[in-house]
């Protein structure tokens, strides 16, 4: 009788059991999985393991895709890692940064620090593509902008972590909040500590993220007000070493060539390393915002820039959790948004 009485029991976990895996598929419970974090949660509701069983495939494709558009392309890294970045600064990490214009969508691309300036869509659109044919309407846009970041750093030399998932995609975009959202390239320290606590970001965020720039470019228009009127007076910024300031006048002139581009990290413009950091303390961040870090005088964003400079292992890991801590800005899970068809359009 006990066993009888055991059996309904029985058949109720298993319903319940089935219920979870639909309800979240992909719901991993670390099988399978490496390390020490296996089936472990996150406080934003994304888990590492989110794919596991409905598209288990899903990073392995996005590799591919990567592999074979870095090596055609080698800034192609950095665009990518800016996407991400640019997308969780607005409204959260829900791929609402790839939302073309529409009768309701005012798109992000639109915006002072986006237009003409964020690239990587097409490689996007691959790797949607590709699973989309494996794992249809599985995998969300603002995923792949996840993986697509963290692969793209990897690939340049740069540091893995373990990446949490399960983001949807947002129906809506915000131009405003990507005009004011998104770090100006004139930034002073206080405006990016501001800027970076509002997401829920610390120093060590900020600093760390900013090493993102040692892979990349820059356009002459963002940096060109430091070369010959940095605080409105028609001289350079003095913070500038003299020969990196001459080469840097070669490139943009007081007029004209505001497109003309220049390395973020001259030494090392393609590797993933802590040479941007060097580079600082010797005089040669491209950005205000990126001297600004050792100039600023605010809180310990010198001492870091430091400390990174020294240890490249030491920036490698703060960014990888620094890259976890932004990916989980505001992310919407659960039944909020969607799985877009395609990225550039709700469905």
């Amino acid at each position: 009788m006990a066993i009888l009485k055991l059996i309904p029991l029985l058949v109720i976990i298993a319903l319940f059991s089935f219920d979870l895996g639909v309800a979240h598929p992909g719901f991993g419970f670390g099988w399978g999985s490496n390390g020490p974090n296996i089936g472990r949660t996150f406080s934003s509701g994304l888990f590492p393991q989110f794919y596991q069983f409905s598209c288990p495939q899903a990073d392995e494709i996005v590799m591919t895709v990567l592999e074979k558009a870095i090596a055609k392309d080698t800034r192609m890294a950095a665009s990518l890692l800016r996407l991400h970045f640019h997308d969780c600064f607005v409204q959260g990490c829900d791929a609402s940064i790839l939302l073309d214009d529409s009768a309701t969508i005012r798109s992000e691309k639109n915006a002072g620090p986006n237009k003409n300036s964020i690239k990587g869509f097409q490689v996007i659109d691959e790797i949607k593509a590709k699973l989309e044919q494996v794992c249809p309407q599985i995998v969300s846009c603002a995923d792949i902008l996840a993986l697509a970041a963290r692969g793209s750093t990897m690939l340049s030399g740069g540091p893995s972590w373990e990446l949490p998932l399960g983001r949807r995609d947002s129906r809506t975009a915000s131009l405003n909040g990507a005009n004011t959202n998104i770090p100006a390239p004139n930034s002073t320290i206080q405006n990016l500590l501001t800027m970076f606590q509002r997401k829920g970001l610390n120093q060590e965020d900020l600093v760390s993220l900013s090493g993102g720039h040692t892979i990349g470019v820059a356009r002459c228009t963002t940096f060109k007000q430091r070369l010959y009127n940095q605080n409105g007076n028609n001289q350079p910024d003095e913070t500038l070493e003299r020969s990196y300031y001459y080469g840097l006048r070669s490139i943009c002139p007081p007029s004209g060539g505001d497109n003309n581009i220049s390395p973020l990290d001259l030494a090392s413009p393609s590797r993933f390393d802590n040479t941007y950091f060097k580079l600082i303390l010797w005089g040669k961040g491209l950005l205000t915002s990126d001297q600004a870090l050792l100039t600023g005088n605010v809180g310990k964003t010198a001492e870091l820039v430091k400390a990174y400079a020294e240890d490249e292992s030491l920036f490698f890991e703060q960014f990888a959790k620094s890259m976890v801590n932004m990916g989980n800005i505001q992310p919407l899970t659960g039944v909020n948004g969607e799985i877009r068809k395609n990225c550039h359009v709700i469905n």
